[in-house]
């Protein structure tokens, strides 16, 4: 998170910010008017893996039936979903037969969320710079860096970044409990008639994951804008000069 004193449409350079970030760090400091946005290497990595799986999903939904068993899309791309879809019945036949409309509305809000994923990834990679101690010492970025770097992205544009992934976790997150309460409370419509192994295997393990790690990115973002929040100073309120 970030202060927007002096220049709150200024995005500053990775390699400037960084300098002066490593003169005066704002994290420790209350009275420091540089704040910063440290992204966290268990958020980065997991963006990179559940994106594209998530694109891959988006495409077998909306390409119905053609992504379908027997249809001429299916073979290779979509083939695993041809277990997928007698596991979980939302997913196959069944559903798309009776135009259960909850797959696909459910798809448009995962690339909502992606979208917002994306752009994250993007300012991470663009914008993010690494602390270091000698002064315009450059850090060569690559996969490495991108996914394990202590880095920090600095400017209003780490704060939008901040702001977007939190809200983006907590969209997933909300989300995916539907779909299990949707399940739940239809008797388990879909899903009831796996045997319990494979239930596990299958379906509740992958799902699982889109609870277990959007909530603990809602838990360090969420701690990281608290932290900014509190070590916030107000806004001096402009008023009318008095007349005399």
């Amino acid at each position: 998170m970030v202060s927007t004193r002096h220049h709150p449409r200024e995005f500053p350079s990775p390699e400037r910010a960084a300098n002066e970030l490593a003169k005066s760090p704002a994290t420790t400091n209350p009275n420091s008017r540089k704040w910063v946005h440290t992204p966290s290497a268990a958020l980065t990595i997991w963006l990179v893996v559940s994106v594209p799986l998530v694109a891959w999903d988006a495409g077998y939904v909306l390409l119905r039936p053609h992504s379908m068993p027997g249809g001429r899309f299916h073979s290779p791309i979509w083939a695993p979903y041809a277990l997928y879809g007698k596991i979980d019945y939302i997913y196959g036949w069944p559903a798309f037969n009776a135009r259960n409309g909850f797959t696909a509305a459910q798809t448009v809000l995962n690339l909502i969320e992606t979208t917002g994923y994306v752009f994250y990834l993007w300012v991470v990679y663009s914008y993010g710079a690494t602390v270091v101690a000698s002064r315009g010492q450059r850090v060569k970025k690559g996969l490495l860096w991108f996914l394990k770097g202590e880095k920090v992205v600095a400017g209003r544009i780490g704060a939008i970044a901040l702001m977007v992934a939190y809200s983006m976790s907590v969209m997933t997150l909300s989300k995916t409990i539907l779909y299990w309460l949707n399940e739940f409370f239809s008797g388990f419509d879909n899903i009831g008639h796996n045997a319990p192994l494979d239930l596990l295997l299958y379906w509740i393990i992958p799902n699982g994951a889109w609870i277990v790690f959007p909530s603990y990115n809602i838990y360090t973002l969420g701690a990281e804008i608290l932290n900014a929040l509190e070590l916030a100073t107000p806004r001096q309120k402009v008023g009318r000069p008095k007349s005399t």
